[in-house]
């Protein structure tokens, strides 16, 4: 595309931006995330935290922004960083498994999909501050159901989970 980009509202963290006919949103600042797939002997590290946009609580895979605390952050420092925070689980070891785009036709937001091995739960988690939130571990064998039932309380759903439920969508 050649035309220009054009900012028609900018905030603190989002930047609302047309281009010809097309209108997206960005991070301000140009921030990127870090989303975290941990598994601890044979189940998944799930968060859950209320979701302003959605206006109730969303299951999710551990994330955070690359960068929140300094502006050049390796993503896997930023990745271990939250997982820490917002789970209690420190990791071994952290692996960047390649950056993906989440709404590509509305959003120019990346996150970087990091693999946590070696986990070590060294406290509760629930993250800093406000962010007040739940911690599932849930077996692998079990998070069909589990999200089911997450679902039937009307918990909104991150579309990144899609990586764990996805070969059972298939069968």
């Amino acid at each position: 595309m050649t035309e220009p980009e054009e900012i028609v509202w900018q905030g603190r963290f989002i930047t609302a931006k047309t281009r010809g006919k097309w209108e997206y949103v960005s991070r301000s600042r140009g921030i990127s995330a870090a989303v975290i797939l941990a598994v601890h002997d044979g189940a998944v590290v799930l968060v859950e935290q209320f979701r302003v946009p959605l206006g109730r609580t969303c299951l999710e895979l551990p994330a955070g922004l690359i960068g929140d605390g300094s502006s050049d952050e390796a993503p896997e420092l930023a990745a271990a960083r939250e997982l820490e925070e917002e789970t209690g689980f420190r990791a071994g070891r952290i692996e960047n498994l390649g950056q993906f785009y989440s709404s590509p036709g509305m959003v120019s937001e990346s996150f970087h999909l990091m693999r946590a091995h070696d986990l070590e739960r060294v406290h509760q988690g629930g993250g800093v501050e406000d962010e007040d939130i739940v911690v599932h571990v849930v077996p692998l064998a079990d998070l069909s159901a589990f999200v089911a039932e997450k679902r039937a309380q009307g918990c909104g759903m991150d579309v990144k989970l899609l990586l764990l439920l996805g070969a059972g969508m298939l069968a």
